[in-house]
Parts: structure tokens; sequence; C-alpha cells
């Protein structure tokens, strides 16, 4: 565990697909092919869009994007106010987190 802000602990973790399709299944109650699907489409939108040069901007998560350099291309993850305020980051962001 760790202490974050202190408001709150967070262990430490991560999931892998099959684990977000099986969390989400038992939240909303729907078949896991069904899941899979709406995952796998969700995901392939954001890499098309990606490829495309398209910024994706996931409200309260944050925004994808590609930065172009000389060196090469770049992917860049810019986190929403709400996912700062998480991890004690400065943030304007006041509802729960």
């Amino acid at each position: 565990m760790i202490w974050l802000s202190g408001y709150f602990q967070l262990r430490i973790m991560s999931i892998n697909k099959q684990e977000l399709i099986r969390h989400v299944c038992q939240k909303i109650n729907q078949e896991e092919k069904e899941i899979e699907a709406i995952i796998d489409t969700f995901l392939a939108e954001i890499y098309q869009s990606l490829k495309q040069g398209e910024s994706v901007n996931l409200r309260n998560f944050g925004t994808f994007y590609i930065q172009r350099k000389y060196s090469g291309t770049v992917f860049k993850f810019n986190p929403a106010q709400r996912l700062r305020k998480l991890f004690g980051w400065s943030s304007t962001y006041k509802g729960e987190i």
C-alpha cells in the first residue's frame, strides 16, 4: 500500500485485458464475449485515431496523442485533472475521486 495525498491508500497492481473484461462484465451484468467485442472496438478506434494523427480525449481520464519530433514519433498521455488529483499532482479538480 502507498499513501497518496493524505486521502487514501492504493494497492499497486495491474490488470490485463481479460481481467478488465471480467471486471466490466461483473459491473454491468453482460456476457464476456459482448464486452470483449466492445473493448476491442474501443481500442481499435483509439488506435486508428492515433494512427491518423488525431488525439483521443477521454473525459475525466486524459488525452492520448502523438507528437512528431526530428528523432521520430513520440506517444504521449496527458492525464485529466481528476486523475492528477488521484495521484496528488497539481490539479484543479473539485469533485470526489
